[in-house]
């Protein structure tokens, strides 16, 4: 059986960078044939960067990204590169965008792999299954592909696959089975969810058993927007054994030497299978097969829950303070829960340097609550500032009479100006802190504490936070360095201390009582009735929903912050403001 040498770039693009991704192609293939590889491959939309959302339907783009893939594969001869292929996603149109008036049936924009080869473009295949749900939104970009793209490398008949392709049965990996190949290319931008990772081995082996071949499955990292990438690139053959896995929320080149069934068919075009064509390429030559013992890429095994999200939001917190170029982040100290483990993360994500944490204490500011925003600065070395709001906050109630919640609020909102303003001043993009369960509810003051930027913890359920922070501790612990997190911010009740003696079980069930309500509501779209028979009290389910129903404006304004979960507010739960739905007891 022949075998190939092949690496997987698990690597970090930025959308619209064109240049820049070309440029991590270049220096990752470059260290791929270093490392003797006979076929390297990159991400999904690798050129343009994942996902591209309405710059598809900017025709210069396009002509940009098709453009950059040719000179790219220029520039790899260039390099003394051509001879290893190279499969990198970009994307390619045949037609006009399908919203403009012009637009032909068939044709359009195209999620696209290309396989690059002695300067050339040999080959190109079309994403086949196109995901239109969560964060999804593929059937208003793209035009669907009715080719499998098959290449000859090495003896080795290699089919070429995107990602969706992978998580639905039947086109791509039914045509591969029929068309006899070896191996299954399936490059992707799919994005981090807890747990994904324990789905997607079981999927991938799916699909080698369907194809009857050995899948590569390769995967980027890094943050765009709300969303993160953890990578999680693997190898599988299609008895279902993993040959080798890559870590996760790092850049990686994952290497691997895998035996390969020869090509027995003679390649033909056209050939249908599975309602899909079968389009063959040869490539001539390539590298030739190292000598010595054969490279094995390891196994990495999954971290823990805990671990994992820490990494997710570390990430996406640090890739969008650097893509967007700010040189710093602001945040409210509060001396509780949410803002320490913001601070940590962002220290985690950006260094202490690049960290400005303000204590805003009021006159309901307790001691202690200043004393834990102290004592985290001082762990975590962050640049600590106080700034007392009280005499702003005395200046307003002089000009205005005011009681109960507004007199709250406006504590909330002057603490958000005066953050707003050391952002305008100091260039600091300012990070609000507040959690899944308090944008559930509502449990924010707009233009207050909601004030900012991005949100690190936006997808974060209250009861999580406390587990993130406790196993943040206990990792620095366990490698000899000071915990982050005073011990006082994770054990005191939470409150906001607007008012003397205020908690936030004052206004919420009990966050162990309130967040499984809000996971069946949000997370699994349980209507009442199946929140009630899964046990919780009717009484309760029905204030937590009402409070729900009655804040989605709020959320509509809320910042963008790392996805986590199944289903995030913002690009997954898209709910209309104006709703009259309720759901009655």
């Amino acid at each position: 059986m022949p075998t190939l040498r092949l690496a997987l770039s698990q690597v970090n693009p930025s959308v619209g960078d064109l240049v820049g991704n070309a440029g991590l192609v270049r220096s990752w293939t470059r260290q791929a044939a270093d490392a003797g590889a006979q076929l390297v491959l990159f991400p999904e939309m690798m050129l343009t960067g994942y996902p591209v959302e309405d710059l598809v339907f900017r025709r210069s783009f396009v002509a940009a990204s098709q453009a950059a893939l040719r000179q790219l594969a220029a520039d790899l001869a260039d390099d003394g590169l051509g001879d290893l292929p190279v499969v990198v996603g970009y994307l390619d149109a045949d037609g006009p965008p399908q919203v403009s008036g012009d637009a032909e049936p068939g044709r359009g924009a195209r999620n696209a792999a290309a396989l690059l080869h002695r300067g050339e473009v040999v080959a190109r295949y079309f994403k086949h299954h196109l995901p239109n749900y969560g964060v999804f939104d593929e059937d208003r970009y793209f035009v669907s592909g009715d080719r499998l793209t098959v290449v000859r490398i090495g003896g080795v008949d290699v089919a070429l696959t995107i990602c969706e392709d992978l998580w639905q049965a039947g086109g791509p990996f039914a045509a591969a089975r029929q068309a006899g190949v070896g191996l299954v290319v399936n490059i992707n931008g799919s994005p981090y969810e807890l747990n994904k990772d324990d789905i997607r081995l079981p999927l991938v082996r799916r699909r080698a058993a369907e194809a009857n071949a050995t899948i590569a499955y390769v995967n980027m990292i890094g943050g765009q927007d709300e969303l993160v990438f953890e990578g999680d690139s693997m190898i599988v053959t299609p008895d279902g054994e993993l040959l080798t896995r890559a870590p996760q929320f790092v850049e990686h080149l994952l290497v691997h030497d895998v035996e390969l069934p020869a090509a027995t068919t003679t390649p033909g075009s056209d050939v249908v299978a599975d309602g899909m064509r079968v389009a063959y390429h040869t490539v001539d030559a390539i590298p030739p097969a190292p000598t010595g013992p054969a490279v094995a890429g390891g196994l990495i095994e999954p971290v823990a829950d805990e671990a994992e999200v820490w990494h997710a939001l570390v990430l996406g917190l640090r890739d969008y303070v650097n893509k967007n170029r700010f040189a710093s982040v602001v945040l409210g100290l509060s001396g509780g829960i949410d803002s320490a483990v913001v601070a940590a993360l962002a220290v985690d994500a950006l260094g202490p340097d690049r960290v400005v944490g303000v204590s805003l204490p009021s006159q309901h500011s307790s001691e202690h609550s200043r004393e834990d925003a102290a004592d985290l600065a001082k762990r975590t070395g962050l640049d600590y500032r106080v700034e007392p709001i009280q005499p702003m906050v005395d200046a307003f109630l002089a000009n205005l009479s005011l009681s109960g919640i507004a007199v709250e609020n406006l504590q909330a909102r002057v603490r958000g100006v005066i953050l707003m303003a050391l952002s305008n001043q100091e260039g600091h993009l300012v990070l609000t802190t507040g959690n899944k369960s308090e944008l559930a509810v509502g449990y924010s003051t707009l233009y207050g504490d909601s004030v900012g930027g991005f949100n690190p913890i936006k997808d974060v359920w209250k009861t999580l936070v406390w587990r993130l922070a406790k196993w943040r501790n206990a990792d620095a612990a366990r490698r000899g360095e000071t915990a982050p997190i005073p011990e006082n911010s994770i054990g005191k009740p939470p409150s906001a201390e607007l008012s003397p003696g205020q908690l936030d079980s004052d206004s919420l069930p009990d966050y162990d009582v309130l967040d499984p309500i809000l996971i069946g509501y949000v997370d699994g779209d349980l209507g009442r009735d199946g929140l009630v028979e899964s046990g919780h009290d009717p009484a309760v389910v029905d204030k937590v929903l009402r409070l729900v129903d009655t804040a989605e404006y709020k959320r509509r304004q809320s910042a963008p912050g790392t996805k986590i979960s199944m289903k995030a507010f913002g690009r997954d739960r898209r709910l209309p403001i104006t709703n009259r739905w309720r759901e009655h007891g």
